[in-house]
């Protein structure tokens, strides 16, 4: 099967985006998997530091090959914002398809230096390794529902001048940017930057794939013009962590004395299921397999 690079060349050409689904456990893990397979489509399933400790890195690697053989779709597995060198390195050497690196936090050539040294520990490596560096803030770090009202501050968004060098210096595959995105759903509107994703995608060069994280609410309209503007990469969590524990919850209540886990829980992998076939379809990615 291509590696995830010419994917996402093909994306980026093509104007699709290939689908990023944070999984939490074995139900959604496979849940993605087999929405990938209906829709005949590639996928990156994510792990963040906490899902991936809780899923074991060796375990999920494992997963994502079997589950790749089983149901003949590209399926990436990707540690999602590892926030330390140390941490990248670790899933890199458990075989991970796919590392983000997020240093976003620190002073820029903080950030250039350790996702640079990130890099070329990937590439001693004899299989592709796809890196992606992030650079600009998001207003809020955790996938989660929040109450209260999101800031959005447009000195925090990306520079195309500075996403430029940061590109040329590491050597990154693909990079996440600051485009009025943030992480988890609020009753904040996610007003995306379009002519910004546009700036960035004429400034860097075509093998460089452009990453949306926090999608989760953004909305319809605004997905297609995110993909449209140079997009070729998003990532969903929230959306489908909702959609996991809202059936649950159902499920228990309606059925109070069952005992049995695989039947409390299949529900909720159906539920992750239909909802991750309607991003694939809704992203562009049906078929490209």
């Amino acid at each position: 099967m291509p590696e995830l690079s010419k994917y996402l060349r093909h994306a980026t050409l093509g104007h699709w985006a290939v689908p990023h689904f944070n999984a939490a456990n074995l139900e959604m893990f496979r849940a993605f998997a087999e929405a990938a397979a209906a829709m005949n489509a590639p996928v990156m399933i994510g792990t963040s530091e906490s899902e991936r400790a809780a899923l074991v890195p060796e375990a999920a690697v494992a997963l994502a090959r079997v589950y790749g053989k089983k149901y003949g779709v590209p399926v990436f597995l990707n540690a999602d914002h590892t926030h330390t060198v140390a941490g990248a390195k670790a899933a890199i050497d458990a075989g991970y398809a796919s590392v983000h690196i997020d240093l976003s936090k620190l002073p820029f050539a903080e950030n250039i230096a350790g996702t640079a040294e990130v890099v070329r520990y990937a590439r001693k490596f004899g299989r592709e390794i796809n890196i992606e560096g992030e650079l600009g803030a998001l207003a809020t770090d955790s996938s989660t529902v929040y109450k209260k009202k999101i800031k959005i501050d447009r000195a925090t968004f990306t520079k195309p001048e500075e996403a430029l060098e940061f590109v040329h210096k590491t050597g990154v595959n693909r990079l996440a940017p600051a485009v009025g995105n943030y992480h988890g759903i609020s009753g904040t509107k996610k007003m995306l930057d379009f002519k910004l994703i546009a700036e960035l995608r004429a400034k860097l060069r075509g093998n460089v794939a452009l990453v949306l994280h926090g999608g989760s609410g953004s909305g319809n309209d605004a997905f297609k013009k995110a993909i449209a503007a140079g997009i070729a990469n998003i990532h969903i969590s929230t959306e489908l962590r909702v959609a996991f524990t809202k059936t649950l919850r159902e499920t228990i209540k309606k059925n109070p004395d069952e005992v049995a886990p695989l039947k409390l829980l299949a529900p909720s992998a159906e539920a992750v299921k239909i909802k991750a076939i309607e991003l694939i379809k809704l992203f562009g990615a049906k078929g490209k397999a």
